[in-house]
């Protein structure tokens, strides 16, 4: 199989380079690639060159846990040139109509290498990119599943809180992941937003969007598959990587109860599983955010500044994550900020 690609430089000379995917012109041979190309051609910014077509590149790994429902997972590591920012979980699931998506990885690079596993299995059209917060790991390789005509859905908040941060996003993984291979990279605009609920119906299979309060973050959006009873959490459930709040302690705690009683058999955690039987994973997350609050409430109580408390609050639980120091410090202060003024 071949594909249409861009080749992107960084302006300085000598810089690197990268082979940008450009999608919807996948053909068995270079000349009905190429044929495709003319046809069609790319709409392409004026200073870029001409795409070529090559053959087909990287295809990200996906494993079908359920007839029609694919998950990737990724490292439970911090984002760095070694694993590019294949850190989060991702999934697809395939109807009789359509395909959409669920997260998308760190960078432009996972978003083609999504496309292409996808394309590997099934010519339906990709119709929805959903994506389930905010956090960089989970948004930034969206850009060619939307080029590619997918729909970007996501919470009602979460345009307004990527437009707050993506620029720092943007900066932090390509100083992280390496400028080459972040070449491309953007964020997207989503363009259906969910409020309360949604249906996504991928013909004969339909999909339940559920838009939640605060908790994990402002803009945190769980899907439902009806067909197998799985559940994509993005970071409302972590497994074995620390869990890391941006949100609202009580506000978590209170959700992962609803959760509970949505009657999903298994989830897709945002990190680590993948998959996990429901409900009965959810005691691990459910121990560690209550014993995060319970040592707070200590910590506040006995008069102690936020300096001395955050480092010792929930360290009973180290031994049970990963990535306990990088993240379980910065849970302490949102915590203490949070019921510090209850």
């Amino acid at each position: 199989m071949f594909e249409a690609v861009l080749t992107l430089c960084m302006s300085l000379a000598g810089a690197p380079c990268r082979d940008q995917l450009l999608p919807g012109y996948e053909a068995p041979t270079q000349a009905a690639c190429l044929e495709a190309l003319q046809a069609h051609p790319p709409e392409l910014a004026a200073q870029t060159g001409d795409p070529t077509c090559q053959p087909t590149g990287p295809v990200l790994h996906f494993d079908e846990v359920a007839p029609g429902v694919f998950v990737h997972m990724g490292e439970i590591a911090e984002p760095d040139d070694a694993n590019l920012g294949d850190v989060a979980n991702i999934g697809f699931i395939i109807g009789a109509d359509s395909v959409a998506v669920i997260d998308t990885g760190s960078a432009r690079w996972i978003g083609e290498g999504i496309w292409r596993a996808i394309r590997s299995r099934t010519d339906k059209p990709i119709s929805h990119v959903i994506l389930t917060h905010m956090h960089p790991d989970h948004v930034l390789g969206a850009s060619p599943l939307v080029q590619g005509g997918a729909l970007a859905v996501g919470h009602v908040n979460l345009n307004r809180a990527l437009a707050d941060r993506q620029a720092n996003y943007l900066e932090s993984l390509e100083q992280l992941i390496g400028a080459g291979s972040f070449l491309g990279t953007e964020a997207v605009q989503i363009a259906q937003t969910v409020s309360q609920t949604a249906e996504i119906d991928l013909g004969g299979r339909v999909l339940d969007l559920r838009a939640w309060p605060m908790a994990h973050t402002g803009n945190d959006l769980t899907v439902l598959d009806r067909d197998s009873g799985i559940l994509f959490t993005g970071d409302l459930v972590f497994h074995r990587h620390t869990p890391a709040l941006d949100g609202a302690l009580l506000g978590w705690q209170a959700v992962l109860d609803e959760m509970i009683a949505l009657g999903a058999s298994r989830i897709v955690p945002g990190h680590g599983g993948p998959i996990l039987p429901w409900p009965v994973s959810a005691s691990d997350m459910q121990r560690y955010l209550k014993t995060l609050e319970s040592d707070t409430r200590a910590a506040i109580a006995s008069g102690e500044r936020l300096g001395e408390a955050i480092t010792h609050i929930a360290d009973s639980e180290a031994k049970q994550w990963q990535l306990f120091d990088a993240y379980n410090p910065r849970n302490a202060t949102v915590a203490f900020t949070e019921l510090e003024w209850e």
